[in-house]
């Protein structure tokens, strides 16, 4: 795989890659679809209910509260992970705007 040219695009631009980086993988998918259904969950549960090893689904919940989309409250013994819904909209805003930039209404091709 080739050095990527990040430095030849705007920080907008790198900012949505990174953040679109992290939708790429299905279980981090996945374990945004149990967050939304469940609204908070421990690491263990995701282990049982995704069959991923628990370092497999630990990394997956790195990388999604790294990019602030989740978020872990420390109870005990344990982390509860749930949603970041302020980070959540502003994900969302951004792709909103992004995909608004084309109207599907006209033929562009």
């Amino acid at each position: 795989m080739g050095v990527s040219r990040t430095d030849l695009f705007d920080l907008e631009q790198n900012a949505i890659a990174q953040l679109a980086r992290i939708f790429s993988h299905p279980a981090r998918i996945a374990i945004l679809q149990y967050l939304a259904e469940s609204k908070t969950c421990i690491n263990n549960d995701l282990v049982t209910h995704l069959g991923l090893a628990q370092p497999t689904v630990s990394q997956h919940l790195r990388e999604l509260k790294l990019a602030g989309l989740i978020k872990g409250n420390i109870e005990g013994n344990s982390v509860y992970y749930c949603i970041d819904i302020n980070n959540w909209k502003n994900a969302k805003s951004v792709f909103n705007q992004l995909f608004e930039l084309i109207n599907v209404d006209k033929d562009l091709c």
